[in-house]
């Protein structure tokens, strides 16, 4: 029988993190130079588009599907190809949903995991490239981990390795999600080589209040992301829920502190990024943990991915939005402080090390994490790598110069020039475009370590 309460938390939830990704394309857009805002937001957007028929047609079924061959690596493409036969399901394995309510929850997560790559390779990738790197990518690497991760064994089916066999704990997507996409952005950061002027000219975010907004948007759909994975309106989501909520806030108290430090000044980019740092760390760990846990695990996040920002300056790669410093070391953080914060008292039911539990789940979590970490990179290394050689990831020189928006949409994000157009409105252009420069040069850029 259907639970109408846990379905109307369910969908309500998959509404939440389906506006993530608009956050997210604020989030970005704001971060980059204002020729490539357009593009940046694209690329969300072009994800969405894409990932929502993939998952409809294939996706869910190599995710959630019987494990081929019983191996747990991926479900057979054709079991629920097109969705078939769910719509007749009444219930679900998950107790009480609609098959369907548990497809589209699912559906929003694939979603928002291949957006979140794009903001490693901002400013330079071609549009159509960035469009068959994504459905490639969420075939082979995405759908298939997926299933390593969240695919659990029911009634006559195999799940995935990560959930059965290692049992790693990961509640809402530390590898899945954030690993996954941090290590991909890492691996095309590679491939597509660095933007013109990395290292040498300031590439400041040319719109911090659309940064903000991005943020808080995130944060509020976060709550959907994480209590909504206890799959019902009940005790396990509503420690999620706050679990969440205060492991944000000390993220970006830990961020906004190492700036203080190390600047002299805490910025708003900061507190976004930290808000950012602070979610992603807690997602796994968000069902095993106590509030006190998941403090700790928020400020170290927001410290520790603050620092972590400056890696592309002394390694060399041009992380452009910082998916590595962030979403591949604060999910790193998350699943792996698991093994040492986890307590018994908290709906996971199982103590980590500082708990008395030892080193057993410490290590699972470990291996989860590393697994993911390597296939991703390798995987997607290679899709980049046969994109660039073949159709051409990366715009050319004089292109990136002009400008993305305009050369690939053939669209500015801010017409500027419109505000000129008559003798009354020449001031207000003169005095909005000395206003731009000024603020500007206000803003301060994350530090080059």
């Amino acid at each position: 029988m259907v639970n109408t309460g846990d379905t109307a938390w369910i969908l309500t939830s998959a509404a939440l993190v389906l506006l993530m990704t608009p956050g997210l394309a604020l989030f970005y857009g704001g971060m980059v130079r204002a020729k490539s805002v357009l593009n940046m937001m694209m690329m969300s957007f072009g994800a969405l588009a894409l990932i929502s028929v993939l998952w409809v047609l294939y996706g869910y079924s190599i995710a959630f599907g019987d494990s081929v061959g019983g191996a747990g690596l991926f479900g057979s493409p054709f079991e629920y190809f097109g969705l078939a036969g769910l719509m007749e399901d009444a219930t679900s394995e998950e107790g009480g949903l609609p098959a369907m309510a548990f497809v589209g929850f699912q559906a929003v997560f694939a979603i928002i995991t291949v957006a979140l790559i794009s903001g490693a390779i901002a400013d330079r990738a071609k549009f159509g490239a960035w469009m068959v790197f994504a459905g490639i990518w969420a075939t082979i690497v995405y759908f298939p981990v997926a299933h390593w991760v969240f695919a659990f064994d029911g009634d006559d089916v195999v799940g995935g390795w990560i959930a059965n066999d290692l049992l790693a704990l990961d509640f809402a997507g530390g590898t899945a999600v954030h690993i996954n996409a941090g290590a991909a952005g890492l691996a095309l950061a590679f491939v597509l080589g660095k933007r013109r002027g990395f290292g040498r000219e300031a590439m400041r975010p040319h719109n911090l209040p659309l940064v903000m907004i991005g943020a808080g948007l995130l944060w509020f759909g976060w709550f959907g992301f994480n209590a909504g994975s206890a799959l019902a309106a009940n005790n396990t989501a509503a420690v999620a829920w706050v679990n969440t909520l205060v492991a944000t806030g000390a993220a970006t108290l830990g961020w906004l502190l190492v700036e203080k430090i190390r600047d002299g000044h805490s910025t708003s980019l900061g507190a976004a990024s930290g808000v950012v740092a602070g979610l992603v760390a807690i997602t796994p760990a968000c069902n095993a943990v106590s509030p006190v846990g998941a403090i700790l695990i928020g400020v170290i996040a927001g410290a520790l991915c603050a620092l972590a920002v400056g890696l592309k300056y002394a390694l060399g790669y041009d992380d452009s939005l910082d998916v590595v410093g962030v979403h591949l070391v604060g999910g790193l953080w998350g699943t792996i402080a698991i093994g040492f914060l986890a307590s018994a008292e908290s709906p996971a039911g199982v103590d980590g090390l500082f708990y008395g539990g030892g080193v057993d789940q410490l290590w699972r979590q470990v291996v989860g994490a590393v697994a993911v970490m390597l296939f991703s990179f390798v995987v997607t290394w290679i899709i980049g790598t046969v994109i660039q050689k073949t159709m051409g990831f990366r715009i050319t020189e004089e292109d990136e110069i002009t400008g993305i928006d305009n050369v690939l949409h053939a669209e500015s994000g801010y017409d500027l020039a419109s505000l000129g157009s008559s003798g009354s409105t020449a001031p207000l252009a003169g005095q909005a475009r000395a206003t731009s420069t000024d603020s500007l040069a206000r803003n301060t850029e994350r530090t080059m370590a």
